[in-house]
């Protein structure tokens, strides 16, 4: 059993990834480098939640086939993450460990709106590609493995910071995790505020089109996840066209579980905000050119989204 954090630990002591993507036949290779004081640690392998999904491992400085070391990994079929522990001290930044699965491709069929005026693309299942060749479903090919880190969104009315759930949307979250890292988003706007719903429940607040059009993108279309993540107040999505597959770089924060439960299922939820909750209220209270639109007057300034290291992850007790 692990203990709180009761002292300091210098950190010298890291997990270095041999590489990003790693195959079955490879294993996850890793560099454990250990100050001279500690001759061990330990590498516990977590969820979401920080509940241990495999007993700790003990590890010495040097080179580690995590699958060799963890043989739990080699069945998961959902992100996870690995945190490195000093004398019951966890140390440094967790790193996430993906299954590269196969994909589960969304059902659809044409649905009618609320009204009967309508209609729209509604996705009612999904099923696995992997099922097509009869192989074991999800199908895993490998890992891919990262340091986590959150998003920090700066902007004209304050800072928001965005824990990413990369067991929820693996794929999305890399692609935002991309674009954010090679400096896509600086400089675009909060360019569609949608305050209320017609029923009065808040909505969203949208932003990441650099041309401010709500036409723009990275010049590519993203597939779709089947995430789970309830669309929350705070919760991050992919904002997309009629198609479930046309999502890029476009993005929204819920306002209300009221105002966003529908979207669940519908739409590709990929993280949750853990710090400024007032700056997101105050963008959705920007005064509007066009109520039906959404266009504000001025749209809120995002300055930049950059990857800062998350927090420490401490086991559940």
């Amino acid at each position: 059993m692990f203990l709180p954090i009761i002292a300091s630990v210098v950190v010298s002591q890291t997990i270095t990834p041999l590489h990003t993507y790693n195959n079955l036949e490879n294993g996850i290779m890793v560099k454990i480098d250990l100050a001279e004081d500690f001759d061990t640690a330990s590498l516990v392998l977590l969820d979401n939640e920080n509940n241990l999904l495999a007993p700790p491992a003990t590890v010495s400085k040097g080179t580690h086939d995590l699958t060799s070391r963890i043989p739990e990994i080699k069945k998961i079929t959902q992100a996870v993450w690995l945190q490195l522990y000093i004398k019951h001290t966890a140390v440094g930044s967790s790193y996430v460990i993906q299954p590269m699965t196969s994909r589960e491709v969304p059902v659809v069929e044409e649905a009618t709106r609320p009204g009967g005026k309508a209609t729209y693309t509604k996705i009612v299942e999904w099923e696995d590609e992997a099922a097509e060749d009869e192989l074991p479903t999800p199908y895993v090919s490998g890992w891919r493995v990262y340091m986590d880190k959150d998003a920090m969104m700066k902007t004209s009315e304050g800072d928001i910071r965005v824990a990413l759930r990369p067991d929820k949307a693996p794929n999305t979250v890399w692609n935002f995790r991309e674009l954010a890292n090679g400096g896509f988003y600086e400089n675009t706007t909060f360019h569609r505020v949608v305050p209320m719903t017609s029923k009065g429940d808040p909505f969203v607040i949208q932003g990441g089109d650099p041309t401010g059009s709500g036409s723009g993108g990275p010049g590519y279309w993203l597939p779709i996840e089947n995430s789970d993540l309830p669309h929350d107040f705070g919760v991050i999505s992919m904002a997309r066209a009629s198609d479930p597959d046309s999502a890029g770089s476009q993005f929204f924060f819920c306002l209300s579980r009221e105002g966003t439960a529908r979207l669940d299922g519908q739409y590709c939820s990929f993280g949750e905000t853990v710090e400024g909750d007032d700056v997101i209220k105050k963008i959705a209270s920007t005064p509007l050119a066009d109520p039906s639109s959404g266009k504000p007057v001025s749209p809120p300034t995002i300055y930049s989204i950059t990857l800062v290291p998350a927090k420490v992850r401490e086991v559940k007790q």
